[in-house]
């Protein structure tokens, strides 16, 4: 596997060889201090180049990066299902090559650079022939850093937790399972994991983030909540699903008390308390009922 300083050097070298390229800028995890480094880390690379339309039409040059295992161009895929692309401004290729490493490579133009170079905060120079790259601060993860929620933001994340279990609840009573995963996957753990940040939040004064997809949450989860985290994640075997939701509600109900408690919100039990009786009848509910009824 090539090395970080020979891919740099790789990198760099093509930029200054080719009058075509003005400047390069990286950002992503690389240029973050506080992410932790590994060999699968990408290097999110930047070209700012006078136009695009040479490096489009000639298919081949990016094989001077190295040997391919795999390219994505996102944006001719963008465009091939008939999403407006505007490939003179800028063009993406996403390169895996066969040593391990990985390339994520943004050409565009000195206009469109200008337009974005300085909302990222975790952004660093690398080369600049003509000094059009704007002056900005050293790189930090402050935009990515947990936010603290309004009330009303962590009462709408709690009454939607709850609300949505029934269908949960409901899918796995009708064997509809890809309903009911992901209804809990893409509805129920979206709240728990905002849930699980802001209470992380609390516990390190708002100035750490948990990730990409809650990537950091074993990080700053004691280990018993992350064993319960863990536990959420469940097989097909619908037993194992209901035991996953049941620990979802328990954790989140742990770390919704705490949030409230740090910020003097109210936190709804009854919402809290009601759902998990109808949870526990739906599941005892024999399959060929007639009837939902129940006096809760």
């Amino acid at each position: 596997m090539r090395t970080e300083k020979e891919m740099f050097d790789l990198i760099l070298g093509i930029a200054q060889k080719d009058e075509r390229i003005r400047a390069v800028y990286m950002n992503g995890s690389r240029t973050n201090p506080n992410a932790p480094k590994d060999i699968f880390q990408d290097y999110d690379i930047v070209y700012v180049v006078t136009e695009t339309a040479s490096f489009i039409n000639d298919e081949t040059w990016t094989n001077i990066f190295g040997d391919l295992l795999m390219m994505q161009e996102p944006d001719k895929n963008d465009k091939s299902v008939s999403i407006d692309m505007d490939f003179s401004r800028s063009y993406g290729y996403l390169m895996l090559f066969t040593d391990g490493n990985r390339i994520d490579l943004h050409i565009e133009t000195k206009e469109s650079m200008l337009e974005g170079y300085t909302n990222d905060k975790l952004t660093i120079p690398l080369l600049d022939k003509d000094n059009c790259l704007p002056a900005i601060p050293a790189p930090s993860d402050l935009d990515y850093h947990v936010k603290k929620p309004t009330e009303q933001l962590f009462m709408s994340c709690s009454n939607d937790f709850w609300w949505c279990l029934q269908n949960v609840a409901k899918g796995i009573w009708r064997d509809e399972l890809p309903y009911a995963k992901q209804m809990f996957e893409l509805v129920i753990r979206p709240h728990l994991d905002e849930m699980v940040s802001w209470w992380v939040g609390t516990k390190n004064n708002f100035q750490v983030s948990i990730g990409k997809m809650g990537k950091y949450m074993k990080k700053y989860l004691p280990e018993s909540y992350w064993e319960m985290y863990k536990e959420t994640y469940s097989d097909s075997n619908y037993e194992h699903m209901w035991n996953s939701v049941f620990t979802a509600c328990e954790l989140f109900r742990v770390l919704a008390k705490d949030v409230a408690a740090f910020f003097q919100y109210t936190y709804n039990t009854q919402d809290d308390a009601n759902m998990t009786k109808y949870l526990k009848h739906v599941r005892e509910l024999p399959v060929n009922a007639k009837t939902n009824t129940r006096q809760f």
